[in-house]
C-alpha cells in the first residue's frame, strides 16, 4: 500500500469516529501523507456575538485538519500543543479551508504547520506540536 493510500485509509477511519468534525459542519477534502485539507462553510450559528466565526472554531477547524495530516502514517498520534494567529475575520455564509502540512517529523514528535485561507485570502496560521504513541495504530487492521 502506497503511503497516500494509507493516509486515505486511516482518514476513512478517523473520520467515522470523529463526531467532534462532523457535528460542527466541518468537509474532509483531502488527506494524503503528511496532508490534510478539511473546509468550513461558515453558518450563523459558528458566529460569536460579533457576528463573525468564533476564535475557538476557527482554531478547532486547523486542528481537526493537523490531526488528519499528523496520523496519516497510521502512527497514532496526538497533539501536545499548538499556537495560532488569526489575521482576519470571517462571516456567515463564507467558505474557508484549512490545509495542514508536516513540516517536520523526528521519532514521536512532530511539527505541522497549517494554513486556512478563503479563496486566496490567508485568515489565520496554525502551527501544531505532536507525539506519536508508540506501538498503537490508528487503523490496526492497516499494518503488517
Amino acid at each position: 500500500m502506497t503511503p497516500d493510500a494509507k493516509a486515505a485509509a486511516v482518514a476513512t477511519t478517523m473520520w467515522a469516529r470523529d463526531q467532534a468534525s462532523q457535528q460542527l459542519g466541518f468537509e474532509l477534502l483531502e488527506v494524503t501523507a503528511g496532508r490534510a485539507r478539511l473546509a468550513l462553510t461558515i453558518e450563523q450559528r459558528h458566529c460569536n456575538g460579533f457576528g463573525v466565526l468564533h476564535g475557538g472554531l476557527l482554531a478547532t477547524l486547523a486542528d481537526s485538519a493537523f490531526a488528519f495530516a499528523c496520523n496519516s502514517a497510521n502512527a497514532l498520534t496526538l497533539a501536545s500543543g499548538f499556537d495560532i494567529d488569526i489575521l482576519k475575520s470571517c462571516e456567515a455564509g463564507e467558505r474557508i479551508e484549512a490545509e495542514a502540512r508536516c513540516t517536520h517529523q523526528g521519532g514521536r514528535s512532530g511539527l505541522y504547520d497549517v494554513q486556512v485561507r478563503r479563496g486566496e485570502e490567508l485568515i489565520a496560521v496554525f502551527r501544531g506540536r505532536s507525539q506519536r504513541l508508540k506501538g498503537r495504530f490508528v487503523a490496526p487492521e492497516l499494518e503488517d
